[in-house]
């Protein structure tokens, strides 16, 4: 199992937010949040999943490995499972 998450650092609404994602396949980090988190999978964002900072003790007790934000973004790249945003033409 390779779900990792990044410190939750990232800011909107007056909290803070990690990023989750599995390094292996989307399935596996579905199956995790569900498990795990109890996050639904209406909250999938694509490629991952923002977790507010209240749950990121928890999803690391459960077996999230806790890396950087770049280490995360690279190896989710690595893996092939990075979507990229679309821009809109002007």
């Amino acid at each position: 199992m390779a779900v990792l998450i990044d410190p939750p650092v990232w800011p909107w609404r007056g909290r803070r937010w990690s990023h989750l994602v599995s390094d292996v396949s989307y399935d596996e980090l579905h199956a995790f949040v569900g498990a795990e988190l109890g996050i639904p999978r209406r909250a999938f964002q694509g490629d991952h999943y923002d977790v507010p900072d209240e749950l990121y003790d928890a999803a690391v007790a459960a077996g999230a490995t806790p890396v950087g934000a770049r280490e995360l973004l690279a190896r989710l790249m690595g893996a092939g499972l990075r979507v990229k945003k679309r821009r809109i033409a002007p």
